[in-house]
């Protein structure tokens, strides 16, 4: 019989359909190739992309000129811009704000068919660095209220360019998804003065079988409520609210796991589509003992359809626990 799961930080449910579900292996897809072209963010073509506000170079070489590792630019099709404006109201009804804030591309690395899941560790870590420096610097700006990190890993699943690349958003708002887990948190902390993620963690080591990886440092698991097949979250095993106060050593060890999680999809299910997001606390937030930053990545491998759109409700397709067993089995 099909399971009703509950999300113990937003509350949301989420319906695992087991009688539809399909095996792991079902989900195995030819890689694509891309048509070969110019592309913007090799190395060599600098100037194909806005001048550089954060680049990893030898002290020797001059900015949006070759020599880098890590390069961060300003989107050439920003969704938002720092360019001020005030919130209005049209018709005493309806509210429009302009979209105050920033939109970069971390460009991973000069190479154009290298991927994190192929990259060296270091080269990992300083994708991560690059992460960290940009969340300090927006979170000074008048703009900054929520900045959010995110990759979308092939053409299914929104990439424009197949260059391995992330994208950061920088609101004026909170984003839908991110004040309901800020609610849910601070909810549960106020009733069990306990951080819910913190407790997930120890529920997931206790049980184990949604257990994907797990260090002194990091833990990898499937989440018991998970909205898509494979769904996967990376969190610090000790509580931290904000991201970018990862210490240079934790960040090295982050890098490792991350790495070895994506290189499980790459090998597993043979380089499949994905999305990945880092929520983190926003700028200024007062309950920093009840939030803890997370990693999720989730492929694209289905699709939403009637009923999601519909009720906000997933049908996940494919269980948390099998998913883990696969992705456990991947790198042996």
């Amino acid at each position: 019989m099909p399971e009703l799961r509950q999300d113990p930080v937003t509350k949301n449910w989420v319906v695992i359909a087991k009688e539809r579900a399909k095996r792991p292996d079902d989900f195995i897809r030819k890689r694509s190739v891309a048509e070969p072209h110019v592309c913007p963010f090799d190395y060599g073509n600098e100037s194909m992309t806005p001048p550089e506000v954060l680049a990893f170079r030898p002290e020797n070489t001059l900015p949006n000129s070759p020599g880098w590792s890590v390069r961060v630019v300003p989107n050439k099709f920003p969704a938002f811009t720092p360019e001020n404006g005030s919130e209005t109201t049209m018709n005493n009804f309806y509210r429009l704000r302009k979209a105050y804030g920033a939109h970069e591309v971390v460009i991973h690395g000069p190479e154009h068919n290298l991927s994190l899941a192929t990259y060296p560790n270091e080269q990992v870590a300083e994708v991560l660095r690059a992460y960290i420096l940009r969340l300090r610097h927006h979170e000074e700006q008048p703009y900054g209220n929520y900045v959010q990190i995110l990759i979308n890993h092939g053409k299914e699943a929104g990439a424009s360019l197949e260059h391995s690349h992330s994208q950061i958003f920088v609101t004026p708002i909170i984003p839908e998804v991110v004040r309901n887990e800020l609610v849910g948190s601070a909810s549960y902390y106020n009733e069990n003065r306990r951080c819910v993620f913190c407790d997930m963690i120890e529920q997931e080591k206790i049980i184990s079988e949604r257990l994907i990886d797990r260090t002194e440092n990091y833990i990898v698991f499937s989440p018991f409520a998970a909205k898509l097949p494979f769904e996967t979250w990376i969190l610090p095993m000790h509580h931290q609210a904000r991201f970018e106060l990862l210490t240079d050593d934790n960040r090295y060890k982050l890098a490792s796991i991350f790495k070895k999680t994506l290189q499980r999809f790459y090998i597993g299910l043979n380089d499949p589509p994905y999305n990945m997001y880092l929520h983190t606390s926003p700028r200024g937030y007062d309950k920093p003992e009840s939030y803890h930053w997370h990693i999720s990545i989730i492929p694209k491998l289905t699709i939403a359809a009637g009923f999601e759109l519909s009720t906000g409700m997933w049908i996940n397709i494919t269980s948390p626990e099998s998913s883990a067993a696969f992705l456990r089995n991947a790198l042996d």
